[in-house]
């Protein structure tokens, strides 16, 4: 009993660490309309700020700088995509290509940061919470995402939230209407930049080391927890489907954290995460064949 409780801790710290970047995504690819390919990048890049700014001294002051390194790297995209003229698919793949050297750079040259003897946020929540230290990372990461989806649900029903959703439906209405479709993708780029750049910091700090490689695959974690939070909690307010986000975040680490579980093999994880999106991306069409395929076999039978 004392395992499945601690898998399913583990499961829902990483969930909802990570969620910070699938609500990236949400505002990006579901709101705007953006398939932001440089997110692999961006989350490294937050934990490797986060990292450097954490071993200097300063802990909690990385939490704001790896958001603001996010931000710049968001704007850099959107720069491409509206200034530049080029594709927004493209545009990702080439600033997530770019931040590769950059985040070498600012981890000094090295492809891996040791933080075991630095204070970050969550040895210092830690401390705070005495009896409860075994919770410091789950309580730091509930923080973290309840703060971001308030701001995340109160942005989109602002005037400039309701542009850039606007934005994401028809950019030539929005331009028709004198909204200027350029500032609406920068800015929407940069909100969720930042919140990639945070989840890598968190995560990083959590782990205690920053790796070249901490971010690859996030991009295809980050859609299938999204594709899942909209298969569990199906549409509704942005509110609803920012939770159902976090939801799929939680799900897709727990079957992960499940198949770590079962020992298995760690070169079949990435085969796991792609059965993971297939489904995931498949599950509303096979629910809608479902019927058809009833009546086939209903069909069969009568013959």
């Amino acid at each position: 009993m004392a395992s499945i409780l601690t898998l399913g801790q583990t499961a829902l710290e990483l969930g909802l660490i990570c969620s910070l970047t699938v609500l990236a995504l949400f505002l990006s690819y579901s709101m705007l309309n953006v398939c932001d390919l440089s997110t692999d990048g961006c989350f490294t890049l937050g934990a490797a700020v986060g990292a450097v700014v954490a071993i200097a001294g300063h802990p909690y002051l990385a939490i704001p700088a790896a958001m603001i390194a996010g931000v710049l790297s968001g704007f850099v995209t959107a720069f491409l995509q509206t200034r530049m003229g080029i594709d927004s698919l493209l545009a990702g793949i080439i600033v997530n290509t770019a931040l590769y050297s950059v985040n070498i750079g600012i981890m000094g040259g090295s492809s891996l940061l040791n933080m075991n003897k630095t204070e970050t946020v969550f040895t210092k929540v830690k401390t705070l919470l005495g009896n409860l230290s075994s919770y410091y990372i789950l309580v730091v990461a509930i923080v973290a995402v309840v703060c971001v989806l308030i701001f995340l649900i109160y942005f989109l029903n602002t005037k400039l939230g309701l542009a850039i959703r606007a934005t994401g439906n028809n950019a030539d209405m929005v331009k028709s209407s004198s909204i200027n479709p350029i500032f609406t993708t920068t800015v929407g780029l940069c909100i969720a930049n930042s919140f990639t750049g945070l989840s890598g910091c968190l995560l990083a700090q959590s782990q205690k080391f920053v790796d070249i490689n901490i971010g690859q695959g996030m991009v295809t974690i980050a859609l299938a927890s999204l594709l899942i939070g909209r298969t569990v909690m199906g549409r509704g307010s942005v509110g609803k489907r920012a939770v159902g986000v976090v939801l799929g975040s939680f799900i897709f680490r727990l079957v992960y954290t499940v198949a770590l579980r079962f020992n298995m093999p760690a070169f079949m994880l990435k085969f796991v995460s792609s059965i993971i999106v297939v489904i995931a991306i498949s599950w509303p069409y096979l629910k809608s064949q479902w019927p058809v395929l009833q009546r086939r076999l209903a069909h069969r039978k009568e013959v």
